[in-house]
């Protein structure tokens, strides 16, 4: 009735086990002090007033040459550029929205002739349908009453 127990070990299956490697490290290499330059001359200077004054030289660090700039600036010629692009632009987009505005009243009138149209042929067909069989025609005189019944 129940199954069997089909309990089994787990295969033993070899296994690798990897051991990991040191990194050594990268010997840092020796500083060395330099100089940052030769050493300037030692240098005195005789003041006006007769006293002598012994120090090294210092060399200034002077600007760069100013550059020419050009006559008009480059943001300056950017925005009028801008500007004309937008007054070229403008022109474009009022046609376009009275393109727009006149496509949109062709097809109201369309529309509301199309409606006419279909209007007016409904019309006639309920005015006419009447019409097609002819009038009908009853004749009284031949009419009979016989004990409060109408015979036609």
């Amino acid at each position: 009735m129940f199954p069997e127990n089909t309990y089994h070990r787990p295969t033993e299956q070899a296994v690798t086990i990897h051991q990991p490697t040191p990194i050594v490290p990268v010997p840092a290499a020796p500083v060395i002090p330099v100089q940052p330059g030769p050493v300037p001359a030692v240098t005195s200077i005789v003041l006006p007033d007769g006293r002598v004054t012994t120090g090294y030289a210092i060399d200034h660090n002077r600007p760069e040459p100013v550059t020419a700039k050009p006559l008009v600036s480059r943001t300056a010629v950017n925005i009028a550029l801008g500007g004309i692009g937008f007054a070229a632009v403008c022109g474009g987009l009022v046609l376009l929205t009275t393109f727009i505005a006149a496509l949109a009243a062709l097809v109201q009138q369309l529309i509301i002739l199309a409606a006419v149209i279909f209007g007016g042929f409904i019309a006639v067909q309920v005015l006419t349908a009447g019409r097609e069989h002819g009038p009908t025609t009853v004749n009284i005189r031949k009419a009979v009453i016989k004990r409060n019944h109408f015979h036609g």
